[in-house]
């Protein structure tokens, strides 16, 4: 929709150019396009569509910070790590659909930017036309569990419809509840059906592997260039989803790992200080 008070185009959403006349004419020709001001409309049915959360409707690839602990000693290896989580999803945003034979499992610990770079190539891949759409992982579930109130109008297929059928899935914070036995058929589910179709899925998770724990099962402690100490979850990833979801994950996902702070507890420490 037009913005009423465009001064371009008087709200009607088109305004007028002048194309180079062609040889022989007398004038240049005029020409309807669609005025600049449509274009913050559609950016907004855009995210609707993506059901992108208004927290993360800033998150692009170019405010991106990969630079975040550089000037500390120690800090480009961090650097580094989300350098090179962005440059690998940036290239499966580029490439997607063709390029593309796998989806990608960000891990991470909390506030390391991995629904930042989800986001952003939901956002890239759905300017291009293509279906794709977030949902937060706890809140599937209870949309899914919601369905089978009999006085709730959406149906359980209605709710996992375009969980199944959109081109690119992206699913956030994998793992964040307690596993149940009805939570990890119905993630099983949906990731086999995903896979067995082709469909391309992005996920998130705080939680690591086994082998990224230290001795005696626990997460190990990396310290940050600023002295905070980043410790995994204490379970692993297979302790949240089964070994067989899993090991899913690793036919259809390829892992990036993200070894970085909580950025958003560094920023609001950085401001108290």
């Amino acid at each position: 929709m037009a913005k009423t008070d465009c001064p371009k185009c008087g709200g009607t959403g088109w305004r007028t150019v002048a194309r180079e006349a062609e040889r022989g004419a007398a004038a240049p020709v005029l020409q309807a396009v669609r005025c600049e001001c449509t274009a913050t409309d559609r950016d907004a049915r855009l995210l609707e569509r993506a059901r992108i959360p208004r927290r993360y409707e800033h998150c692009d690839f170019d405010n991106f910070d990969t630079r975040i602990y550089g000037g500390q000693p120690g800090g480009e290896a961090w650097d580094s790590s989300l350098e090179h989580a962005l440059l690998v999803v940036q290239g499966f945003a580029r490439e997607y659909p063709v390029g593309t034979d796998h989806g990608l499992l960000l891990i991470g610990p909390c506030g390391a930017g991995k629904t930042h770079l989800g986001v952003a190539a939901v956002k890239e891949i759905a300017r291009r036309g293509h279906n794709a759409i977030f949902y937060d992982y706890r809140e599937l579930l209870k949309q899914i569990q919601d369905s089978y109130n009999p006085e709730r109008q959406a149906t359980e297929m209605e709710v996992l419809e375009p969980v199944l059928t959109c081109g690119l899935l992206l699913l956030d914070d994998l793992g964040a509840s307690k596993p149940s036995l009805w939570a990890l058929e119905t993630v099983g589910h949906i990731l086999n059906m995903r896979y067995n179709e082709k469909r391309h899925t992005l996920i998130t998770t705080n939680f690591l592997d086994r082998e990224d724990a230290a001795p005696g099962g626990k997460p190990r402690a990396v310290p940050l260039p600023s002295g905070q100490a980043v410790r995994g979850a204490e379970d692993s990833l297979a302790d949240r989803v089964g070994t067989r979801i899993r090991s899913r994950l690793y036919e259809m996902c390829r892992t990036v790992e993200i070894y970085s702070g909580d950025f958003r507890k560094e920023i609001r420490q950085a401001g108290r200080s």
